[in-house]
């Protein structure tokens, strides 16, 4: 390749870089378990009991993902066919990513008190949406980056490089922000910058810091990445944009691998999508652990996935993506039993001993395999894309596969949380997991390892 075409593909890479935080340091490490501290004290003083408390907690913030993932659902496959038509994707781009960061930067206002406590919940989930859909978009560039078997290794590649930048966020964030009980670092230090650690201001800073990292590092990828040559603003006509995805649609029907491969994939990226969200709220409802022994956790998970990642990449490039998609979706089987049968005081009903730390060795364990195998799920995931997808329809196809990844992504969420409000218990609440994921190893069968090639 040409050093035009090394530079975009490292303009393409960067957004990774910059959206990863928002995962890492928003979804799973420090702003969800830090919200779910305080919406279950919050309850807990309105006179609940205190699994009362946790579980409606838990149910809060499942319930704001299921309407974001609904929302993502539906919009994503008609903005793609928009993206497509009009042939134009940085003014979307752009767009998604302003509400992302000004939205990030807003979730300083939940106070250890409650105060505030719906507004960064709303906050939260619109700028998740928002940088979702960025996401979608830049997916549909991936086609023009390379051939079907080069696509694997890219993804592969821009997955571990955005996990490298998960793993240096939440570095600096529990190194020089994040407080702990004691009101200080990882490190033992104050937060820096004169924040007061009595008001939680060094963790609250967690949605500033996401904003500028996403404003900043979206700079590179602007300057590299530019609409094809020739596209203007052109109006473009509802009916036809429908009449387009309509068209789509029906396709499905005779294109088997497809089909499946959709399905299948809505089926355990939602699962994955679950232990991503109720990672860190686990570690703290369950396990009773502090912000910082969570960002330890999330850091010993997002190193596994930039180095699994990259393997999972070079191995789909050599194997092909199905195999990769398969193993991974295995190993999260295992974590999840683990997860559901294991609780502070017992390992799948064997109690352990008064201040046994086999729960947290295990948790970290669990940590580095969803990390890792969640990562090349997603990076072989998008490779076997691909392998489905028409180059100038591209948008219009990862429109539907956000869809599909999106179209039950209230189920695992909505039944989390009956699971959890039902058996009064945050394990139990985590059996639909493992439901999803086998659902989808079944539905794999029918997909062609080279996929139908619809290019």
């Amino acid at each position: 390749m040409g050093q035009v075409s090394k530079r975009r593909i490292w303009g393409w890479m960067f957004f990774d870089w910059a959206q990863q935080p928002y995962a890492t340091l928003g979804l799973t490490f420090v702003f969800s378990p830090y919200f779910a501290a305080v919406a279950a004290d919050y309850y807990l003083g309105l006179g609940m009991t205190e699994d009362a408390a946790k579980a409606q907690a838990q149910g809060l913030w499942s319930s704001a993902q299921t309407v974001s993932g609904l929302f993502i659902a539906l919009s994503a496959p008609l903005l793609g066919a928009w993206a497509d038509a009009s042939g134009r994707k940085m003014p979307w781009l752009a767009g998604f990513t302003a509400i992302a960061v000004i939205c990030a930067a807003a979730l300083w206002g939940l106070l250890p008190d409650g105060t505030g406590l719906m507004l960064a919940l709303v906050a939260f989930w619109a700028g998740f949406t928002a940088s979702e859909c960025a996401f979608n978009l830049n997916n549909a560039t991936l086609p023009q980056l390379g051939t079907p078997d080069e696509v694997g290794r890219i993804s592969g590649s821009a997955s571990a490089f955005g996990y490298w930048g998960g793993v240096v966020a939440l570095f600096i964030m529990l190194m020089l922000f994040a407080e702990n009980e004691n009101g200080t670092t990882l490190i033992g230090i104050a937060p820096i910058l004169g924040l007061d650690p009595e008001a939680r201001e060094g963790t609250r800073f967690v949605g500033p810091f996401i904003a500028i990292w996403f404003a900043l590092f979206m700079v590179p990828f602007f300057l590299w990445n530019r609409d094809p040559a020739g596209a203007r603003p052109v109006r473009i006509k509802a009916a036809r944009v429908l009449a387009d995805l309509r068209a789509s649609l029906r396709d499905l029907g005779d294109r088997r691998s497809y089909r499946s491969f959709l399905i299948a994939s809505m089926l355990y990226r939602d699962s994955l999508g679950a232990l991503y969200a109720y990672g860190g709220i686990y570690a703290r409802l369950v396990l009773n652990w502090e912000i910082t022994q969570i960002g330890v956790f999330g850091i010993i998970a997002a190193i596994a996935a930039a180095i699994l990642s990259w393997a999972g990449g070079h191995a789909d490039q050599r194997l092909g993506p199905k195999p990769v998609i398969v193993a991974c979706v295995w190993l999260l089987i295992a974590v999840s039993c683990v997860i559901i049968g294991m609780s502070r005081d017992r390992i799948f009903g064997f109690a352990l001993p008064a201040g046994s730390t086999l729960p947290d060795s295990l948790f970290y364990v669990c940590g580095a395999i969803i990390g890792g195998a969640g990562g090349a799920l997603y990076s072989a995931s998008r490779s076997m894309m691909v392998r489905h997808t028409a180059p100038d329809r591209a948008a219009e196809a990862f429109g539907l596969f956000a869809l599909t990844g999106k179209a039950t992504a209230f189920l695992a969420p909505a039944l989390i949380t009956f699971f959890t409000l039902w058996t009064q218990s945050n394990q139990l609440g985590f059996l639909p997991v493992i439901f999803l994921f086998l659902g989808g190893l079944a539905l794999l069968r029918w997909v062609q390892p080279d996929g139908d090639r619809a290019a």
